[in-house]
């Protein structure tokens, strides 16, 4: 008799971007093309500097180092003082990683979680961070603060996902909101993870180009209250440089723990590439390129938001990064159908979660040309 062959890979759920197909196809058939505002992928440039900085480094014949270099951890710290009101940090406390995302996808078991154990992600969040609760064997559970759990939950937490500014809700916690969630982490004795990577793109009171405040970190001394002890920080360039196909991102923070990753990426091969780094170590050298490319975001968005509102959409949060959180008070795949109907693609809230049902999130990452013609068929509708 012969027996059943083994099941090998991982159980985890569809890809649930796949779920858009037919709504792209209907989009599409448009007379004046589709306008995709589902994804936040730059479409802009990736700037020159930063493109000759990679090219400076291509003869990359050794093996890169998976902790970065030396010129790279200290140019982050470096950004971290002069953006984001993080003095001192010192350069062993930072490590390159593959982009973000992976490192969300990866935390929960890199830190050692396991069965029983609890990751503590935002209401409406991005769904990476229940992926990576499950590639753990840990469990998921959706809160704002930690006191929205039950005594035998929060006993349970050993890992807290901030994310601020918020995808896809664009919403910003404050210095006393941050650090009321690392007071509340630390007596739990859990680790607080922040992804913080559209913290240049604030709007509003939140603009620091136009007279706001900025996006505060978890490691900012108000906030953490002078240690970093528990706490890491993950910060992405893909959105502030146009830098997402590089994979270019990096984690700092709690010393002891940074130091367990290297060790742990460094056994599992992890690494970045020595041309990126350096791409990475130019990029966050320049402020400028940041705020030109912030410069565009603005003025889409700020086409794109009341044409939004004149469809019947009310916008939600959306004080700072790339999209806009909207709804129209119907099913969330109504208003996906809708858009598309125009040629537009917009991304469905449910994919945020439960709570993001009646909701869609619109993004600011077209062209000109294909804003301004989403402004035209929303308006020509209204």
């Amino acid at each position: 008799m012969i027996s059943a062959a083994p099941s090998f890979g991982l159980d985890l759920p569809d890809y649930p971007w796949e779920a858009m197909a037919p709504y792209l196809a209907k989009a599409s058939e448009h007379p004046g093309g589709v306008v995709n505002l589902s994804i936040g992928t730059p479409v802009d440039p990736t700037p020159a500097l930063i493109r000759d900085a990679l090219s400076a480094a291509s003869d990359a014949h050794g093996y890169p180092t998976v902790h970065g270099t030396e010129p790279l951890r200290q140019a982050v710290s470096d950004w971290f003082a002069s953006r984001r009101g993080v003095p001192g940090l010192d350069p062993r406390d930072i490590m390159p990683t593959v982009g973000s995302k992976e490192l969300v996808a990866w935390l929960p078991f890199l830190l050692g979680l396991r069965p029983g154990d609890v990751v503590v992600r935002p209401t409406v969040a991005y769904p990476t961070y229940d992926i990576g609760a499950t590639l753990a064997g840990a469990t998921a559970v959706a809160a704002d603060d930690l006191d929205e759990l039950d005594a035998a939950t929060r006993a349970k937490v050993r890992l807290v996902w901030v994310n601020s500014p918020g995808n896809p809700t664009g919403s910003v916690r404050d210095v006393a909101s941050l650090k009321a969630i690392v007071e509340q982490a630390r007596q739990a004795g859990a680790v607080v993870a922040s992804d913080e990577c559209y913290a240049e793109l604030g709007w509003g009171e939140w603009d620091a180009q136009r007279g706001g405040e900025a996006v505060p970190s978890i490691l900012d001394p108000r906030v953490s209250g002078g240690s970093n002890d528990g706490l890491l920080s993950v910060y992405s360039l893909s959105k502030q440089s146009n830098l997402a196909g590089y994979r270019a991102a990096f984690v700092a923070g709690d010393s002891a723990i940074v130091a367990n990753l290297v060790n742990s990426r460094k056994h599992a091969g992890m690494i970045v590439p020595y041309p990126i780094q350096e791409a990475m170590r130019v990029a966050l050298g320049d402020a400028d390129h940041v705020f030109a490319q912030k410069d565009l975001y603005r003025s889409r968005r700020e086409r794109l938001l009341p044409a939004l509102q004149d469809f019947g959409l009310k916008i939600h949060e959306s004080k700072a990064g790339l999209y806009l959180w909207a709804t129209a008070g119907e099913a969330t795949w109504d208003t996906v159908q809708r858009f598309a109907e125009l040629g537009i693609v917009v991304g469905p809230g449910v994919f945020y979660g439960d709570a993001g049902n009646g909701f869609i999130r619109v993004a600011l990452t077209g062209s000109d040309e294909r804003i301004d013609a989403a402004v035209e068929r929303l308006r020509g509708q209204a």
